[in-house]
């Protein structure tokens, strides 16, 4: 069997090349990278993520590495969502750079049998009906590999997707914000937020003592690129809005980043699949690329080992189907939030006056967005199906202290015989089993199938 290669050893690469090794399919990872990037982009593992984890009994890993905050920001307005009222065993945001999250996930994939290598660039490829050949940079010089499928999880940049003839549309940027890790004299005590007419400032404290300070400035409103960020500039910006930039001094990291929101017109052509931001593109509002990226992975995996093991010929086009309107709605949130951050005019304040006010006020409105940025609401479209169809399924006690995330550890179907009379299915795990307690929405189910990215295929 040929392998299947994972383009890019970032989070979504390396999730997807778990999961298909939990299916004994053949991945080599290929990460032009020789180091993994001690920078991280990320910080934040949403609690939808965490369930998948979970799913494959490894969530417990990053909650011990992570610090959870109950509570997250919507476009840096004052009031905080309260990830408390979501429902789940895990009611918060992680806090976990970005560089520890894809140290644990390469442990879990090397550890089920993927290979990575580093130092390995992609530089071409070329379909045939059968089969892709993969053209690569090496540390040994030029070579090709001939792969049963190639997945794009390189970045925005991906040269998976552009080699694969599949367009990016979307729009430029037409703002910047900025980045820097740096170490303070004189640190706040805690994380701190501010915003006003001069701009919007965040900052963080990370591991090995530095502090992370993230905003936006009314000058930074403006299509071309601001040039490279210098540690003066930083300070000059972080004054106006906090008053004092900390005492900020040693920069590990100084970085910009635009608002320009693309989305992939197809996320499969052929051979050839794309996830994580190689699919999509946006503003870094609320944290969720990394947890998009992975998600993508999980409904990928299985559908494309599916493909590969059992011809199912329809399957892995669902890919595509489920996934792009969750991309769409993606851009569509960050850039929702991206207007409400670039709100410097007396208009614009007003505006996040009033937004703010509503998410103390108005608890529904706080659950809905918690609910869409944790993820956790994503549905996929069943027609004329149970309610339940489609959707997310939480892990479920049964009687004997048994939960439904432990029943999922081996990336298979599970069948929920709620009344002991279902018969078993192929390919599926059928487990006769009785509810703990009541739960809403399945009062009246005798049985549901539950798929290995934890979506319920069926219920009746």
């Amino acid at each position: 069997m040929d392998p299947v290669i994972v383009v890019g050893a970032g989070p979504t690469g390396l999730w997807l090349a778990a999961e298909l090794r939990l299916h004994d399919v053949p991945v080599i990872v290929l990460e032009a990278r020789v180091e993994r990037d001690e920078h991280s982009k990320a910080i934040t593992v949403h609690p939808r993520t965490l369930e998948i984890l979970a799913m494959r009994g490894i969530a417990g890993r990053f909650v011990s590495a992570g610090m959870p905050i109950p509570v997250g920001h919507f476009a840096g307005l004052p009031d905080r969502m309260d990830f408390g009222v979501l429902d789940g065993p895990y009611p918060y945001t992680l806090f976990l750079p970005q560089a520890r999250t894809e140290e644990l996930l390469e442990e879990h994939a090397v550890a089920l049998g993927a290979t990575v290598l580093r130092g390995h660039r992609v530089t071409g490829l070329e379909q045939r009906t059968d089969a892709v050949t993969v053209r690569v940079t090496g540390p040994s010089g030029a070579y090709d590999v001939r792969a049963s499928y190639v997945a794009g999880c390189d970045g925005t940049r991906s040269t998976v997707r552009e080699a694969a003839g599949i367009a990016f549309p979307g729009t430029e940027a037409t703002a910047w914000g900025w980045l820097g890790d740096v170490v303070l004299d004189d640190p706040p005590a805690g994380p701190l937020s501010a915003s006003g007419p001069d701009g919007l400032a965040m900052v963080v404290p990370l591991p090995g003592g530095a502090h992370r300070f993230v905003g936006l400035n009314p000058e930074d409103l403006r299509p071309e690129h601001p040039g490279e960020l210098r540690l003066e500039r930083l300070r000059e910006k972080v004054r106006r809005v906090l008053g004092t930039d900390h005492g900020m001094r040693d920069p590990r990291w100084l970085s910009r980043f635009g608002n320009a929101a693309r989305q992939a017109a197809a996320y499969r052509a052929g051979r050839v699949v794309l996830a994580g931001d190689a699919a999509h593109m946006h503003f870094p509002a609320g944290g969720v690329g990394l947890n998009v990226g992975l998600q993508d992975a999980a409904n990928l995996g299985w559908k494309l080992a599916a493909t590969i093991r059992d011809a199912h010929g329809d399957l892995l086009d669902t890919y595509h189907a489920e996934r792009h309107p969750v991309g769409a709605r993606l851009l569509a949130h960050t850039q929702a939030q991206t207007a409400l951050m670039a709100g410097f005019s007396a208009d614009g304040q007003a505006l996040r006056a009033v937004f703010s006010a509503l998410i103390a006020e108005v608890p529904e409105l706080s659950r809905a967005l918690a609910g869409r940025l944790s993820a956790l609401d994503v549905r996929y479209d069943v027609p004329d199906a149970h309610p339940l169809a489609g959707t997310r399924a939480p892990d479920l006690a049964f009687t004997g202290g048994t939960g439904l995330f432990a029943l999922m550890h081996a990336g298979r179907h599970v069948l929920l015989d709620l009344s002991g009379g279902h018969p078993e299915i192929p390919g599926a795990d059928r487990h006769g089993l009785r509810l703990a307690e009541p739960v809403a929405g399945w009062e009246d189910v005798s049985a549901a199938l539950v798929r290995p990215d934890g979506h319920i295929a069926w219920a009746r």
